[in-house]
């Protein structure tokens, strides 16, 4: 492994994290619901603590595993208020332990420093990006509870959410639309102000692996969303279009930073 470990702040903040999401996963169903919240919400400040000081500590870094580690942080934050608003989804445990995975791996693949020359807008266009990360995620989450839910009921179970499917499908799609809307901005800023936002001749766009799987995400949102207008997508056709199309964003960023630093022990 190439890259540096983090500060010992950033590993302690770190470990504490993903201890405090693997106390949840483990001890869920034993945990009172007000309990499991409130462990969660301390974990979720942890997290958010970890991340902050990763990305403005000593030596600002990012990578493919802080950019797994924000986009867990922001699905978490969707469940915290949502979870206000429908008690009944049951996905604690699930996403406490992907938030324990994710952190440790940011502990152990902090990433590479950010260029000194970078513009001051590179930060707001990694936020775009990574949000738009985030809301895709928090679409394919709930696309599962929609595929549990449905399996539940063939099975003439009552759902585990507790949420109607229409009411899950339509937060899924805002999701989407709300995500296809971010990542629409940061393609456009990249296309017309890569080489500003970058600070390095050279920089502008270019049709590398990340551009190119970047733009086939953007078309599979695209025709998603088209589908689902026109021709009233829905079930299992839209489900499979959106994973293939959060597949694709998956392997644009993090999929080719983590050949870069993983694989070709190469800075990007």
């Amino acid at each position: 492994m190439i890259l540096a470990i983090p500060s010992p702040l950033g590993v302690v903040l770190g470990i504490a994290t993903a201890a405090t999401y693997g106390f949840i996963a483990a001890m869920a169903s034993r945990l009172t619901r007000q309990t499991t919240q409130a462990v969660l919400g301390l974990a979720w400040l942890l997290h958010a603590l970890a991340l902050a000081w990763g990305l403005i500590g000593h030596v600002p870094r990012f990578g493919f595993a802080p950019a797994l580690s924000v986009t867990a942080w922001l699905v978490l934050t969707v469940y915290a208020v949502e979870s206000r608003l429908f008690p009944q989804l049951a996905v604690r445990r699930v996403l406490a332990g992907l938030g324990a995975a994710v952190v440790l791996l940011a502990v152990l693949f902090p990433g590479t420093p950010l260029h000194v020359a970078a513009s001051p807008w590179l930060p707001l266009h990694l936020a775009l990006g990574i949000a738009s990360y985030g809301l895709f995620g928090a679409a394919v989450v709930h696309a599962w509870l929609i595929t549990r839910a449905e399996k539940q009921i063939r099975l003439a179970a009552g759902p585990q959410t507790g949420v109607p499917l229409l009411t899950l499908e339509r937060l899924t799609f805002r999701f989407v639309t709300a995500g296809f809307v971010l990542l629409s901005a940061t393609l456009l800023a990249g296309v017309l102000f890569g080489e500003t936002l970058y600070g390095q001749a050279g920089r502008s766009w270019k049709w590398d692996h990340k551009a190119v799987f970047s733009v086939l995400a953007w078309i599979a949102f695209a025709v998603l969303l088209t589908g689902r207008a026109r021709f009233g997508w829905r079930g299992r056709t839209a489900r499979r279009v959106l994973y293939a199309g959060a597949a694709l964003l998956l392997l644009a960023y993090v999929g080719s930073r983590f050949v870069l630093e993983v694989l070709l022990h190469r800075a990007p």
